[in-house]
């Protein structure tokens, strides 16, 4: 039995190490292949700009596109808290009222399905352009954590739900001790989406915004850059944003192993 699991930590940490290497190769081929293409076709900068090129402006650039950055990634989290306080409150009332549940969960659908960028140029008449930037990172993030929560509410074992009702708990009892940790890997899965999704948010609306100055993000340096042909300066931007992103997506899936790997089935290492 013990040869047995030692030879099975030995395959996930193998596994694991091949999780991590093998995207690095495949991304080191990547931008091999990006810098062969641009020097063996000669192609210029303002055209098509190489992977030594890209990162050199990234530290040229830093001081601008960090200050970019940090107000890109203000209003994200900002959007992602918002997301998770309306999403799981809504989610609750939802699953404490059927009738409010089917009155108000179109319109949270419509939110969803209306495209941002139709949406940002309303939001900028009526309210101030931070404020309307945040609203529609908002709305892109909202729906994700709302849904999942919601799927995670209603899906409790009902048998469970009657053994609490048999001992004499209430409905927030209920609520508080066996639904919510029950919906608690849903709430997870619902906010890793929504994390990536506010990001875009914050990035689609700013354009739309078009707004200068020192409290731009780096949607506006994007822009900045198309209108300048300072094809270097974007590219850099567009790598800032995607290892945002990233960073973004790997601190949600650390916090939510973090929470259940003690208990929940998606974070326990297999024993085989």
């Amino acid at each position: 039995m013990s040869v047995s699991r030692s030879a099975a930590r030995a395959r996930n940490r193998a596994d694991q190490a091949l999780r991590f290497i093998l995207p690095l190769a495949a991304l080191a081929l990547g931008m091999l292949a990006w810098d062969l293409v641009v020097r063996l076709n000669a192609i210029p900068s303002y055209v098509l700009p190489g992977p030594v090129l890209v990162f050199a402006t990234i530290i040229t650039d830093w001081p601008v596109l960090w200050s970019s950055l940090l107000v890109t990634l203000t209003t994200t989290f900002e959007a992602l808290l918002l997301a998770l306080i309306g999403g799981v409150g809504l989610a609750v009332l939802f699953n404490r009222s059927r009738v409010f549940e089917y009155s108000f969960y179109p319109y949270a659908v419509i939110l969803q399905v209306t495209p941002v960028i139709a949406i940002a140029p309303l939001l900028l008449i009526y309210l101030p352009q931070p404020a309307a930037v945040l609203v529609c990172a908002w709305i892109v993030a909202f729906f994700p954590v709302l849904a999942n929560t919601t799927l995670g509410l209603n899906s409790v074992d009902r048998n469970l739900a009657d053994l609490f009702r048999l001992y004499g708990a209430t409905r927030t009892q209920i609520l508080i001790h066996l639904k919510l940790p029950a919906a608690l890997p849903f709430i997870l899965g619902g906010l890793r989406i929504a994390g990536g999704l506010a990001l875009i948010g914050a990035v689609v609306a700013a354009i739309a915004a078009g707004s200068a100055g020192a409290g731009s993000g780096l949607a506006y340096r994007i822009a900045e850059s198309g209108y300048r042909l300072n094809i270097p300066r974007m590219f850099a931007a567009l790598i800032l944003l995607s290892i945002a992103g990233i960073a973004i997506f790997a601190a949600l899936s650390l916090l939510s192993h973090l929470i259940l790997r003690q208990w929940h089935e998606s974070a326990v290492a297999p024993e085989n």
